[in-house]
């Protein structure tokens, strides 16, 4: 199977559950101790063998350009003082446009999440693809998360998402970190579950009905055409 190169940064939300840290300030440019948490998202990427990465942009998000771009002049003014320190971690950041491709699209209106993914849809082609959310970190233990995920993909040919906590309304698609388990629970391979959950917290797929009526209704919430791969 050939290796997940890129990767999708949805990061055109306006984030307005933060207001008013938001109103000037993209969401994903928020710190998470010394690093803004897209950063965090950009690092794992390339950890996880990404070579390019797209960012999906909007309006009032210059800034996150900026951070991966070189400052010249901050650096001038950190070398005329002396603080090799802070220019280190500048020349960390700067090395991670040269360890993957950063490319930048612009959806130009708040569509929701899968209007933004669908928007990079023309750099990602029929490839295998990872979609990344700047505000979600997951520890991952000794290996990034992201790349658990696409070790699986491998394994399976299946679609794989990070499980959740707690089921909603539209079901969750279960990912299994042991591969073995991949194997057995999914014979099948190469077509992705959508399943639902119990009280008891063990799962159990949707039928062919409820599973269509699942997708039509993620559908319709993120705002994809009527034609879409999954």
């Amino acid at each position: 199977m050939p290796p997940v190169r890129k990767a999708i940064f949805p990061a055109a939300g306006l984030g307005t559950r933060f207001l008013p840290v938001t109103k000037a300030q993209p969401k994903e440019m928020l710190p998470l101790v010394d690093k803004p948490t897209i950063q965090y998202g950009v690092e794992e990427a390339i950890a996880s063998g990404i070579e390019q990465v797209i960012m999906v942009t909007g309006g009032g998000k210059r800034a996150i350009v900026d951070h991966f771009d070189r400052s010249v002049e901050l650096e001038h003014y950190l070398s005329q003082r002396g603080r090799s320190d802070l220019l280190h971690i500048l020349s960390e950041v700067d090395d991670l446009s040269n360890k993957a491709t950063i490319i930048y699209l612009q959806q130009k209106e708040p569509l929701g999440l899968g209007h933004a993914v669908w928007t990079a849809r023309s750099m990602v082609d029929e490839e295998s693809c990872a979609v990344l959310l700047a505000d979600d970190v997951i520890l991952g233990g000794p290996e990034p998360c992201l790349k658990q995920l696409i070790d699986a993909h491998h394994k399976t040919g299946a679609t794989v998402w990070h499980p959740l906590e707690e089921a909603t309304d539209d079901g969750l698609v279960q990912f299994y970190a042991d591969a073995e388990a991949v194997l057995e629970r999914v014979p099948h391979l190469g077509v992705p579950m959508i399943l639902k959950s119990r009280r008891d917290g063990t799962t159990e797929p949707y039928g062919p009905k409820e599973t269509a009526k699942i997708v039509r209704r993620l559908r319709e919430k993120l705002g994809l055409p009527a034609t879409f791969t999954l």
